[in-house]
């Protein structure tokens, strides 16, 4: 069952969904995304944030058994911060690809792209995060 509240604020600070990552989530998410970054006036984040959304539900849809997760995008005072959170214990690892290698790269992208990440262990699983700045 779906529940809609109202925002205590307009446009609200954060939005946040539950699903079980299929094979077009990241699409709708950035779409999500997108809609978002242009509400709070940061749509010059919009490819480094969609980017680093795709990357990190990716993960979610490659490494975790029941592809579970939980969204979160946040507006801080410089940008957005996007979270996703798994019931898997096991925490990504950044892997040195070769140029042939078809996966291993969605760590080092958003290294790139987010003025910080971090993965944060708890009670159970994990939540990666990033933080995307207007610069």
């Amino acid at each position: 069952m779906n529940v809609i509240e109202e925002p205590a604020e307009f446009p609200p600070r954060r939005y946040r969904v539950a699903l079980t990552v299929g094979d077009h989530s990241p699409r709708h998410l950035r779409r999500i995304a997108r809609a978002y970054l242009r509400l709070w006036g940061m749509h010059q984040l919009t490819d480094a944030a969609e980017l680093a959304l795709t990357e990190l539900v990716t993960n979610v849809h490659r490494h975790v058994p029941d592809r579970w997760c939980t969204v979160t995008l946040l507006r801080t005072d410089t940008g957005v911060r996007i979270e996703v959170y798994d019931r898997s214990p096991s925490s990504p690892t950044r892997r040195s690809a070769s140029e042939w290698d078809e996966s291993g790269r969605g760590l080092a992208l958003i290294a790139r792209l987010a003025d910080k990440w971090e993965v944060v262990p708890e009670l159970v699983g994990k939540t990666v995060r990033c933080e995307v700045s207007v610069r």
